[in-house]
């Protein structure tokens, strides 16, 4: 059997290859359950969704990560409870087993790889009464690793982890350590070990929603990260595919989908190494994952294993693909165009309210390649179809820069990266899906500052989180001003400039409706509720305010991303599906959109 290739002053390799030795683990082994729970990087579980620290993803999950999310815990009671699970804080169990502190298990990789290695190890023991060199014989203690209590789930992981160990790896991690992990060969697992773990086996979900293109398998997330429904058959019209990244490995995103409480979940997960596919939730169902109630009552979420600010060296090619043959298949099913409007990111998801406008995720960010993903979808949709555009005020025009030449600088700081590579604030030039907006037709004119991300000042930021002055490859907008080689449009109730010489940075927008606020101004929602008085006796209405931070002035105009949607909101006491008089058109209002009521606007 094949040896896993290591270099002696390799650090993050030596690391493994010593606690190998010292716990008696097999270096394949440990090289691939944490490749499988981190590829390899280091990375930091107070910004990690699942709490998960080091390149072993030790986990501590505190209340305080699962009491906000994409459906928002902050409030509950029971929060301490929800954390008490064991299986939430392996790195105190860890600890306890090296005698190395909680802390310097956050923030040790070499220390961090020891303290896995230490539990994994005692998984073994107490399963066999022994540690093995065969790395066949370890499939229960991999499987325990997971620290999932149902049998498909660890099953799945220990799978992937044998995947891996057969197959072998390699990658240079988001900290610059290249590690190794020779092929072993065809290693058959011990895969009876399982059923001496005692784990619950999960009711039969049936057939997955996927395309026969794709690896695809079904594990349920917890019934509290979600809800029962029947769209469409029920009323509730499934309009957008939502596109996140994790902030966390596959498997850790698996987990937290699975932990009651935790108040996230998605309808799929997507793989980076092989574009695996995880179904976590059934598609009539709705899943807590844009951080907005009424888009996730009419979106499907699709997560993609990966970080934001790490973008372009997590998404593959391979996932890439697996999500387009995805995409294609969910847009054939609910008949949704396959386009920027209704194919959207978290990043493009507006807040609810005006509190909650600010701070609102920015996945999958700003080296997801929106323009080659869309190309995947349709011919039609690849940004030279129709060449350059020069725009001319009153039109619509497509943003369109080409992502491997329009190369942008942003500032990365620690709290924007999760996997530790970013340990100071740093200026980052690397292609981007993006173009700064700035309040002059100057490049040395301040960037435009977002009224909910800078209330009250003159300029907004660079860094990679400040969504707010930047349109994104393939939104809409329409022309205010063109002076020279800048472009001005309507944009988030100001009119702000992009560079677009020749118009480089845009294509057309044929077909689009656009709506004007005419002489007086329109009122902006961050969602479409009935009015009070429309809702059934017996049922608690949804409060719908205006958000005032946001104006759409008189005079302006913007593109709408479909028609006018009726006033609506769903609850699951007797699959009720409610709907109001009003009709409000989805506008792309600025980086993200928001609604109008139709009625405001012509």
């Amino acid at each position: 059997m094949a040896e896993a290739a290591q270099s002696p002053d390799a650090g993050r390799q030596s690391s493994f290859a010593d606690a190998a030795r010292e716990f008696g683990v097999p270096l394949p082994v440990l090289l691939a359950v944490s490749y499988q729970e981190s590829r390899w990087d280091d990375h930091e579980g107070q910004h990690n969704t699942s709490g998960g620290y080091g390149p072993m993803n030790l986990t501590d999950v505190t209340a305080k990560m699962v009491s906000g999310g994409a459906a928002g815990a902050v409030g509950r009671g029971d929060l301490a409870e929800l954390t008490s699970d064991p299986a939430l804080h392996t790195l105190d169990a860890a600890a306890g087993l090296t005698g190395t502190s909680a802390a310097k298990l956050r923030t040790d990789d070499r220390q961090n790889i020891r303290a896995g290695a230490a539990l994994l190890a005692s998984y073994q023991e107490k399963l066999t009464g022994e540690t093995s060199s065969d790395p066949a014989a370890w499939y229960g203690a991999v499987a325990r690793y997971s620290q999932s209590s149902d049998r498909k789930a660890a099953q799945l992981f220990a799978d992937r982890v044998f995947k891996t160990v057969s197959s072998g790896a390699s990658r240079t991690t988001v900290d610059g350590e290249h590690v190794k992990l020779a092929a072993q060969g065809s290693v058959r697992p011990e895969t009876e070990q399982l059923s001496a773990l005692k784990l619950k086996a999960a009711a039969d979900a049936g057939d997955t929603e996927c395309p026969p293109t794709v690896d695809c398998t079904f594990l349920a997330a917890a019934a509290s990260n979600g809800q029962v429904a029947g769209r469409p058959g029920d009323g509730v019209q499934i309009k957008y595919l939502v596109l996140h990244d994790t902030e966390s490995s596959y498997s850790s995103a698996i987990k937290t989908f699975q932990t009651a409480g935790s108040g996230d979940s998605a309808h799929y997960v997507v793989q980076a190494s092989d574009g695996a596919v995880t179904q976590m939730t059934r598609t009539k169902d709705i899943a807590f994952h844009a951080g907005n109630y009424w888009f996730n009552m009419h979106a499907i979420g699709i997560e993609h294993e990966g970080y934001a600010a790490q973008g372009a060296t997590w998404y593959s090619q391979t996932q890439y693909q697996a999500t387009a043959d995805l995409v294609k298949y969910l847009a054939r099913k609910f008949d949704i165009p396959l386009d920027r409007q209704h194919v959207i990111g978290h990043d493009n998801v507006p807040g609810p309210r005006d509190s909650y406008l600010a701070g609102m995720h920015w996945d999958p960010g700003p080296y997801w390649d929106w323009t080659a993903f869309m190309g995947m979808l349709s011919p039609s949709t690849v940004r030279g179809a129709q060449g350059h555009h020069v725009p001319r005020v009153g039109s619509a025009v497509t943003i369109a820069p080409e992502f491997s030449t329009n190369q942008q600088t942003v500032q990365v700081c620690p709290a924007d990266d999760p996997t530790g590579a970013t340990p100071e604030c740093t200026d980052r030039t690397a292609p981007a899906n993006f173009l700064p907006v700035r309040t002059a037709p100057s490049a040395d004119a301040p960037l435009f500052a977002d009224p909910a991300v800078h209330p009250g000042a003159g300029a907004g930021s660079d860094s990679i989180h400040d969504w707010g002055s930047t349109v994104q490859a393939g939104q809409q907008f329409v022309v205010a001003d063109v002076d020279g080689d800048w472009t001005a449009i309507w944009f988030s109730g100001s009119k702000v400039w992009f560079h677009n010489p020749e118009g480089a940075n845009t294509c057309g927008a044929p077909g689009v409706t656009v709506v004007h606020s005419g002489d007086r101004a329109a009122t902006l929602y961050g969602s479409g509720y009935p009015q009070a008085s429309e809702y059934p006796s017996g049922l608690s209405p949804s409060t719908q305010k205006p958000l005032t931070l946001y104006t759409f002035p008189a005079g302006q105009a913007y593109v709408a991303t479909q028609p006018p949607m009726s006033a609506d909101d769903f609850f699951v006491s007797g699959d009720t599906y409610v709907t109001g008089a009003a009709k409000y058109y989805t506008i792309q209002y600025n980086h993200r959109v928001v609604l109008v009521d139709a009625a405001g606007v012509s």
